[in-house]
């Protein structure tokens, strides 16, 4: 199985930056991911 590029520590920080008013967009053009990936991890 392929090894993520993320660690958890690493998605729980970012997932926390939409708590500080980050758009989606943003959050996933500063961290390189899509916004398909950003949801799929805050469903997790």
């Amino acid at each position: 199985m392929k090894k993520g590029k993320f660690s958890e520590k690493q998605i729980l920080d970012i997932l926390k930056e939409q708590d500080f008013g980050k758009t989606v967009a943003e959050i996933s053009r500063a961290h390189n991911i899509s916004h398909a990936t950003f949801h799929n991890w805050k469903n997790k």
